[in-house]
């Protein structure tokens, strides 16, 4: 939320972002820097331990302005709470920007430090928090929601699914291993192109009708996704799917599936953490297809 270490002030003149976290000064419209992310910080933190927000933010965000300038600040109850906690949360939301301490001045404050020398296990924290079985399905969702509005989508967005995939990752097909975003990029645009056709903009699209996930290693997530190629302009699920808010179902659309069905797929991902903390990759993707009615392989160019 801040550059810690930076000693050069810069200072900013403009209003954008939530109101929801924005400090006074930001509210009045008055230059700010670093002290605005500090009340951020103070925010985020005081909801995170209280488990919510300390203004009323669902009567509009005039009504949430006011709140922020003219109510005192949200402090949280020295009753649960230790004071470490309580007086950095106090610190960090002064109205006055100039009162509110440096992100340095925070890394020595007792709540930080109390900690310095204390051995904790944040991944196992993590695990304990989540549900495993839920984490797998949201990524399962997830994974599949976005490969497939990308791979079915427009060609100006297709170029994202490049930051699907690692430098190690693997797409394997008609006996055919692809490795890394760009090779990987290369096959699976020719893919598109066989299943684009001639008739534009109506072409094969992407019909899942089941999907399946498992843990894969110790921290992995292996998706198998299968389903039908129709023809459309758009990726659909249907009930047996993942079920997304937004998304046209086949059900609330009356289509035969097996009337329309011009092909078949089955498709294997596996999911793996990457560096930074949330972020998954496909490690090894391998996709099946048949065209027809008679089982007709795709033919990569």
């Amino acid at each position: 939320m801040t550059n810690i270490g930076v000693n050069m002030f810069f200072q900013c003149a403009t209003f954008v972002g939530t109101v929801t976290y924005m400090s006074p000064e930001r509210i009045q419209n008055e230059s700010y820097s670093y002290p605005a992310d500090i009340w951020s910080l103070g925010l985020a933190l005081f909801e995170c331990g209280t488990g919510e927000f300390p203004y009323t933010a669902n009567e509009g965000p005039v009504n949430l302005m006011l709140q922020i300038l003219e109510d005192p600040s949200p402090s949280p109850s020295k009753n649960f709470f230790s004071p470490e906690f309580c007086t950095f949360i106090d610190a960090c939301l002064l109205k006055c920007a100039d009162a509110r301490p440096t992100a340095e001045q925070l890394l020595s404050h007792p709540f930080i430090t109390r900690y310095a020398s204390a051995e904790v296990d944040l991944a196992a924290f993590v695990r304990s928090v989540f549900d495993p079985t839920q984490r797998m399905k949201d990524l399962a969702d997830m994974l599949t929601m976005h490969y497939y509005l990308l791979f079915n989508g427009s060609d100006d967005l297709w170029h994202h699914s490049k930051t699907l995939y690692s430098d190690d990752s693997t797409f394997s097909f008609s006996e055919k291993v692809s490795t890394g975003p760009s090779e990987i990029f290369t096959t699976l645009s020719n893919l598109r192109k066989t299943l684009a056709g001639d008739w534009p903009p109506e072409r094969l699209v992407h019909v899942v009708e089941k999907l399946q996930c498992r843990a894969h290693g110790d921290d992995g997530v292996a998706i198998r996704v299968s389903g039908s190629f129709i023809i459309g302009n758009q990726f659909l699920i249907c009930g047996d799917g993942i079920l997304a808010e937004g998304m046209q179902n086949i059900q609330d659309l009356a289509i035969d599936i097996k009337s329309k069905r011009m092909g078949t797929f089955k498709e294997q991902f596996i999911m793996e953490p990457g560096n930074v903390i949330g972020r998954y990759f496909i490690s090894k993707q391998e996709l099946n297809a048949c065209l027809g009615q008679t089982v007709q392989i795709f033919k990569t160019t």
